[in-house]
């Protein structure tokens, strides 16, 4: 008996996000800020009426799940202002200029914010953080074989002066998430992934590669 793939809805067709725009007769941008700002659109909906619609307007982000030879995650502390609260995280960062190649950005985070190299490159997922007031798109990379940067430290400032590090079991992470006692996004979507692709036939290795398209934020190779 052939079994059918649980991602395939009645009918053959796969559940799978598709591109749409609705037409957009205004737009304003009431705020700009130095690396995100604020975008104002009226929407034509599907009866006809126009709706105003705010977001947030981001460059694009990444973030890598770090895992070491004793499948230990690199995680660090960060206080979050808006949030107010210190967040357990995984090395994150902005893409910093348009069309920039996220896996070159995932590579400078890493060895910025924890001074580690990685010797493979997987993509965990791609997300939206908060598609419904911002169009920030996060790509999520798993890394294996790591080991210490060469040369000096990265200098940080500001709240990543007082970042703490740690490296964790990926069962305590995705328990944590669970229990609600672990918040951050990139964190608990890069854990649950992960823990997702160790329990599948192909493992990590069946993960899509480091370079592999990404329409929310196309990239120079």
């Amino acid at each position: 008996m052939t079994q059918r793939d649980p991602r395939t809805r009645p009918g053959g067709s796969r559940i799978a996000d598709s591109p749409e725009a609705w037409e957009v007769t205004s737009t304003e941008v009431p705020f700009e800020g130095k690396k995100t700002s604020v975008r104002t659109d009226d929407v034509v909906m599907p009866d006809g009426s126009v709706a105003r619609r705010d977001y947030q307007v981001h460059p694009g982000s990444v973030a890598v799940l770090a895992l070491d030879e004793e499948d230990r995650v690199l995680v660090l502390s960060q206080y979050r202002h808006p949030v107010r609260q210190k967040l357990w995280e995984i090395p994150a960062g902005l893409l910093d200029v348009p069309g920039e190649n996220p896996l070159h950005a995932a590579q400078r985070e890493l060895y910025e914010e924890a001074h580690v190299k990685a010797g493979d490159w997987r993509v965990l997922a791609d997300v939206y953080t908060t598609p419904g007031g911002c169009d920030e798109a996060v790509r999520i990379f798993l890394a294996r074989d790591v080991s210490v940067a060469e040369g000096e430290r990265f200098e940080v400032s500001e709240e990543e002066a007082d970042m703490e590090h740690a490296r964790v079991p990926l069962a305590e992470l995705v328990q944590g998430a669970l229990a609600g006692e672990l918040h951050n996004n990139c964190l608990v979507v890069g854990a649950l992934a992960l823990s997702a692709a160790l329990a599948s036939p192909d493992g990590p290795d069946g993960l899509r590669p480091a370079d592999a398209p990404w329409p929310a934020r196309p990239f120079r190779p």
